[in-house]
């Protein structure tokens, strides 16, 4: 039997080399596709689906406010903040009130973390820097402070950088629902019926990582970004869960409510359309 090729991008990082293990290793029988894993950094792939590039491919919940005519949500795969998510750092310490006016490095403009960030404090200045060389231009003073995601959440305070909010926190104290950051998106063109075998694989490949936590962990050690193993065990168990396999009514409430506050303060320009799609295999 021929198999479709099926592509999915990723970010190379801990906790989606997690998601995608079983696929990755052949320990999901993966029917009538082919997946061939694409990993590149999140902003990369926000650019990417502007231009539906790939079948399936992990985005920015706000960079899919840009696709969503494109790209359906699926119901496994979300990276969500459960009072907890991308922080803001500096090298000094910072108020709140000094962050306005202030120039801050994010990851790019189509991530959740410049979304979160813009809806705390409109008035920063914001930079774009490579996510990984965060952290180097907050310590050389060459910004005031900078938005860390991935495993930079955890490993700031060894660049002697200071937390100035966690963005997270603040949007679980202001609505009472988890940050929704990325999530796994398809391509509408694929049709019905491959949308729902993809999704139960994906679902399938979750499930098996969190059933196989040593296993998966070990694999996803090589995508840690210097993590040791402690820290990689907490980072994928902060991102990869329960809410990873299905975003369940309250997940879908907070993405919905996410884009409708970047609509509402103009962030977004437009109304966004969401639609979740592919149901678990229970």
């Amino acid at each position: 039997m021929r198999r479709e090729k099926i592509r999915i991008a990723h970010s190379p990082d801990s906790d989606d080399a997690f998601m995608f293990y079983g696929l990755a290793t052949d320990k999901i029988d993966p029917g009538p596709f082919e997946f061939e894993h694409i990993l590149k950094d999140i902003e990369t792939l926000n650019q990417a689906a502007l231009q539906g590039c790939y079948e399936v491919s992990a985005v920015s919940i706000h960079g899919y406010a840009y696709i969503a005519d494109q790209y359906a949500i699926l119901n496994s795969g979300a990276s969500m903040g459960e009072n907890y998510g991308p922080k803001i750092v500096s090298k000094n310490r910072l108020s709140f009130e000094d962050l306005a006016g202030s120039k801050v490095a994010i990851p790019g403009i189509r991530t959740s973390a410049y979304l979160a960030l813009k809806l705390f404090q409109p008035e920063c200045e914001c930079v774009v820097v490579p996510f990984d060389q965060i952290m180097d231009i907050v310590s050389k003073g060459e910004v005031d402070a900078g938005v860390i995601i991935h495993e930079g959440q955890l490993v700031y305070r060894d660049q002697g950088l200071l937390e100035v909010l966690d963005l997270g926190r603040w949007w679980f104290g202001e609505t009472g629902l988890p940050l929704p950051l990325g999530g796994n998106v398809i391509r509408r063109d694929l049709g019905i019926l491959k949308i729902r075998q993809i999704s139960e694989l994906i679902y399938q490949s979750i499930h098996f990582s969190l059933q196989h936590r040593e296993e998966a962990l070990n694999y996803a050690l090589q995508f840690g970004g210097g993590l040791d193993t402690r820290q990689a065990d907490r980072f994928v168990g902060m991102y990869v869960n329960d809410r990873t396999l299905d975003y369940g009514e309250e997940g879908r409430e907070a993405v919905r409510l996410f884009l409708e506050k970047g609509t509402n303060s103009g962030l977004i320009p437009h109304q966004v359309e969401v639609e979740f799609v592919g149901e678990p295999v229970l």
